[in-house]
């Protein structure tokens, strides 16, 4: 697998305490790689690392196949860009401006392909109006263009939807998947926002308390994260029983309700439990989702 990321038990301590502890991540290139974990969870720690900002404690890590501690590494730098926390703009200059600017610190041609980023990112017909007076989403779209100046081969982009409204969302989402569709971009996105994430991501991590619980495609979310039947009955065991009886997969929902995993016939199932004196009052096909695949990983606590 060519990775464009690969991480090798990295561990960062602040205080003695493990921020990131013994991380091992894997991103292939062309992934949208989604970073999932609840805030404090690690993840802009990891991410401020392999950009170079802060020196892991113990570990290491291969950009484009470089190791961290070859001289190499400062030119893989090169073929990324980052967005983390907050975008690295001028408000008191044009979104135009601020590329320019970008370009004259990368050593590049200050007006070749301005124009065709400010385009890509939907702010072409911004003219002269001062960065400090866009929306957010705005300037989300515009700290993603000042990235994408050198034409980076891998963008990371840590918690981007923050704080955006629905529209600014859907913007944002679109330009993240034709930046990969198009241009082949290999995305990291760290969030805690885990629908936004469902519809774009082709990979994930998921991070708690600095330690990667888990890495998964999306194709092995998808079929882990099954299709279930909420029923509510007048005798749960009665259900219950009657599902163990017939080999049937389920298990018990907090609330009283009881999961029933496959295709169970809903006719047979109605009258046995009749037969049984148990009341079928509801009956509900859902998916089980990658928020309560998350839960699951943590034990079913916190919050994601």
């Amino acid at each position: 697998m060519d990775l464009i990321l690969h991480t090798d038990n990295l561990s960062l301590y602040y205080g003695g305490r493990p921020v990131v502890d013994r991380l091992s991540m894997h991103i292939p290139r062309g992934a949208i790689y989604g970073f999932v974990g609840r805030n404090g969870a690690g993840k802009t720690t990891l991410i401020r690392t392999i950009c170079g900002v802060q020196a892991p404690t113990e570990g290491s890590y291969r950009l484009f196949g470089v190791d961290m501690h070859w001289r190499e590494v400062s030119d893989a730098r090169r073929r990324m860009g980052a967005v983390i926390e907050a975008p690295a703009i001028y408000g008191d200059m044009t979104a135009e401006e601020n590329l320019r600017e970008q370009a004259l610190m990368l050593g590049l041609p200050t007006k070749a392909g301005i124009a065709d980023l400010l385009a890509t990112v939907g702010l072409a017909d911004t003219g002269r109006k001062r960065v400090r007076n866009f929306s957010l989403g705005m300037k989300q779209r515009l700290g993603i263009a000042v990235a994408l100046v050198g034409e980076p081969e891998f963008l990371v982009l840590d918690e981007p939807v923050n704080g955006l409204d629905p529209q600014g969302i859907v913007q944002l989402r679109e330009l993240i998947g034709r930046l990969n569709r198009e241009r082949g971009i290999t995305f990291l996105i760290s969030s805690h926002i885990l629908p936004e994430l469902g519809k774009l991501a082709t990979h994930y991590g998921f991070i708690d308390s600095g330690r990667l619980l888990r890495e998964v495609s999306a194709a092995e979310l998808e079929a882990k994260c099954r299709r279930f039947v909420r029923v509510s009955v007048s005798h749960t065991a009665a259900l219950t029983r009657l599902l163990a009886e017939r080999g049937i997969d389920y298990s018990s929902a907090e609330d009283g309700e009881v999961l029933v995993y496959g295709q169970p016939e809903v006719s047979a199932l109605t009258l046995a439990l009749y037969e049984r004196g148990c009341t079928l009052f509801s009956w509900r096909e859902e998916e089980e989702t990658v928020e309560q695949y998350y839960m699951d990983l943590l034990g079913g606590g916190g919050n994601a």
